[in-house]
């Protein structure tokens, strides 16, 4: 019997919580800073509203990737306990 495998490895799961918590940071010290930004400086802060963007859309793909990869397993698992 071929076992179910997650489809993502704890590896990228951090780096997507990392890539959405770095984001929101510097967004925040962003928006710390805003009353003296130049206008070459906007330009990085609009690359941080796109690594939010991506962070949470990232996140929310392996959040949801990894809840049915458990569902599989456990479902998985019963079938096995159940066929010994």
């Amino acid at each position: 019997m071929q076992r179910h495998r997650r489809r993502n490895t704890p590896a990228f799961t951090v780096l997507a919580y990392f890539t959405f918590i770095a984001g929101v940071t510097m967004f925040c010290i962003g928006l710390y800073n805003a009353d003296n930004l130049q206008l070459n400086e906007k330009g990085y802060y609009i690359a941080v509203m796109i690594l939010v963007a991506v962070g949470a859309i990232l996140t929310q793909k392996v959040t949801r990737d990894n809840a049915e990869d458990d569902e599989l397993i456990a479902e998985q698992e019963r079938k096995y306990t159940k066929a010994e």
